[in-house]
């Protein structure tokens, strides 16, 4: 137990490591890095889910049309009945009668 290396690496871990410029330019670079990797990530899964929803929608719009076409259309509606209306008479004929 007096040799085991975990506990030489967490002794040197919970160290204060000292300011090194490179070191932390380097580790900048690299979280912006990961951090664009980690968003293209998520972008492909999220494409990868949707990838077929688009027809699976379509296919249960279709199938719900087809189960209730009789809400849409009525099943034996007759023609429209065109009304004609009177047109109105100028004033001066409705005073002379």
């Amino acid at each position: 137990m007096t040799q085991d290396s975990t506990i030489e690496f967490e002794r040197k871990r919970n160290r204060p490591e000292r300011y090194d410029r490179n070191v932390t330019e380097n580790t900048l670079r690299a979280i912006k890095k990961i951090d664009k990797i980690r968003v293209d990530r998520d972008e492909r899964h999220i494409a990868k889910r949707m990838k077929g929803k688009k027809t699976k929608d379509q296919r249960e719009a279709e199938k719900e049309l087809e189960q209730s076409i009789h809400i849409i259309k009525a099943p034996a509606a007759p023609p429209p009945i065109k009304v004609q209306v009177p047109q109105k008479q100028p004033e001066e004929n409705r005073m002379e009668e």
